[in-house]
C-alpha cells in the first residue's frame, strides 16, 4: 500500500463543470521552492497516487524540480467518455496555470496512455497553439490495439469493434457501447467513438500511436513532427505485461529514433531505451529497476540547458550518445 504523501492541491481549471486539480508532491529541499516542474499523467484508470513509483521520482528529482501529478476529466474510469484532444486542451490549461506561478522549465511525462496524450500535445492537430513545453518523456509507450487483442478473444475484439463502428456510422458515435460488446477486459464506460479510437482494426484510431505495425507514413505524422524545441525520451519495459511477446522493443524503439531523426527532432539517445526488466507499470518492480528508471528520468531533465540553443541541445545529446548504447 502506498504511504500518504504531503502535498499542494492545485486548481488549474474552475470552469463551468470542469474543476480540475493537480498534486504537486512537497518538494525534496523545501526550503528553496522548485522553479521547473515535471507534470505526470497517467493511463487507462490512473489517477492520483496510483502509479507507484510517482513518489521515488518525487523524492529523487534534482532541488530544482518538483513534480506534480495532473488530475484530467479521463482519470480513473472518465476515460471512457474523454479523447485525447480533451485531455491536451485539459494539458494546455495544467501547463498555463503552472506558467503563472513558477518561472524555470516545464516537461511533461506519460505512463501507458498518458505517452500518447504527449504525443498528442506535441504533434497533434493545432500543436502549434498549445503553450511550450520544454521536453517529454514517454514510459511504457504501448499499443492499446495490440493489447485488447492480447486480451480479449479475438472474435469479441473483432465484434466490438463493428458494433462501435455501427453506432459511428448512425451517428451515435458518443453513446456508451454495451458492456456485452467488449466483455470484461474495459470494465468502464466507453463511447462508440473511443473505443475505436483505442481499438479501431483499420489502424486508424487516435490513440493509435504506438502499434509495432504501423508504417512508415504514419509515423512521419506524428514522431516526424515533433518541435524541435521539446526534446523527447522514450523509456519502454522490457516486461511489459501488455505488449506481445512478438514485438522487437528494440527494433520498435529504433524505428522511431529514425524517424525523429529524419524529422530533425532531438531524441536523449542517452537515456532512452528498453528499461530491463520493468513490467508496465513497474508496479511489483525491485528497487534496482525503479532505479534504473527514476536515474533515466533525472538524467534526462539534468540534460536540458537553462540557456542554451536548439543545436548546442541537439549537439550535446547528439555526443553524449555516440559512446552509449540506445538499447541497453
Amino acid at each position: 500500500m502506498a504511504l500518504p504523501r504531503k502535498g499542494l492541491v492545485h486548481l488549474y481549471k474552475s470552469s463551468g463543470w470542469d474543476r480540475l486539480t493537480a498534486f504537486e508532491h512537497t518538494p525534496h529541499f523545501p526550503q528553496t521552492p522548485p522553479q521547473n516542474l515535471l507534470i505526470f499523467i497517467g493511463g487507462l484508470f490512473d489517477g492520483l497516487l496510483t502509479i507507484p513509483y510517482t513518489s521515488t521520482l518525487s523524492s529523487a528529482l534534482p532541488a530544482t524540480w518538483t513534480l506534480a501529478e495532473v488530475r484530467l476529466s479521463s482519470s480513473y474510469t472518465g476515460w471512457g467518455t474523454s479523447s485525447l484532444q480533451k485531455d491536451v486542451s485539459e494539458l494546455s490549461d495544467c501547463v498555463s496555470y503552472f506558467r503563472g506561478i513558477k518561472t524555470g522549465k516545464i516537461v511533461l511525462m506519460g505512463s501507458s496512455t498518458g505517452c500518447q496524450d504527449i504525443m498528442e500535445y506535441l504533434t497533434g492537430a493545432d500543436h502549434a497553439s498549445r503553450p511550450a513545453i520544454d521536453g517529454g518523456i514517454l514510459q511504457a509507450p504501448a499499443s492499446d490495439r495490440e493489447a485488447l487483442i492480447l486480451e480479449m478473444d479475438l472474435e469479441l475484439y473483432k465484434s466490438s469493434c463493428e458494433a462501435a463502428q455501427r453506432m459511428v456510422d448512425e451517428g451515435n458515435g458518443e453513446e456508451i457501447l454495451p458492456q456485452r460488446e467488449k466483455g470484461a477486459a474495459f470494465p468502464a464506460p466507453c463511447t462508440a467513438r473511443r473505443w475505436l479510437s483505442l481499438a479501431s482494426p483499420n489502424h486508424d484510431g487516435d490513440d493509435d500511436y504506438f502499434s509495432s505495425d504501423l508504417g512508415d507514413e504514419r509515423l512521419l505524422k506524428t514522431f516526424g513532427k515533433l518541435p524541435k524545441q521539446s526534446p523527447l525520451c522514450i523509456l519502454m519495459s522490457e516486461m511489459d505485461e501488455y505488449v506481445p511477446k512478438s514485438v522487437d522493443k528494440k527494433g520498435v524503439i529504433g524505428r522511431w529514433v529514425s524517424i525523429i531523426k529524419k524529422g530533425k527532432g532531438i531524441l536523449d539517445e542517452v537515456n532512452s531505451g528498453v528499461v530491463p526488466g520493468a513490467s508496465h507499470n513497474l508496479m511489483k518492480d525491485g528497487d534496482d529497476v525503479v532505479g534504473d528508471l527514476v536515474g533515466r528520468v533525472v538524467g534526462f531533465l539534468e540534460g536540458l540547458p537553462e540557456k542554451a540553443t536548439l543545436k548546442e541541445l541537439d549537439e550535446k545529446l547528439r555526443s553524449q550518445a555516440t559512446s552509449v548504447n540506445l538499447s541497453s
